[in-house]
């Protein structure tokens, strides 16, 4: 997977903020998958506002959403994260030459 500049930039911004990072350390502590339920007590925000949050993660690729009946759950995209990884290391040493 090559990850565009642009892409950088948003997964980039998608991880910018706190609470998406708690979302993340969340799913990832669960073995990859997350429970909006789970989600909503672990940030302590209101349902819209983690919406939005994750929201902003699936956009960037960082998770993918799966509906089961009434309910979600959030599985962790580890090839958008090995490929953001591997862009940002070769950004980082062509901005140092």
């Amino acid at each position: 997977m090559t990850v565009t500049l642009k892409q950088l930039e948003k997964i980039s911004k998608a991880l910018g903020d706190v609470n998406r990072l708690k979302i993340l350390q969340l799913i990832a502590k669960h073995g990859g998958i997350g429970q909006c339920a789970a989600i909503q007590e672990c940030i302590e925000l209101a349902q819209p506002s983690v919406s939005h949050h994750i929201k902003i993660l699936i956009e960037a690729g960082l998770i993918e959403a799966q509906k089961e009946g009434r309910n979600h759950k959030y599985i962790l995209n580890r090839d958008t994260f090995d490929a953001y990884l591997e862009a940002m290391s070769k950004q980082v040493l062509v901005a140092q030459d």
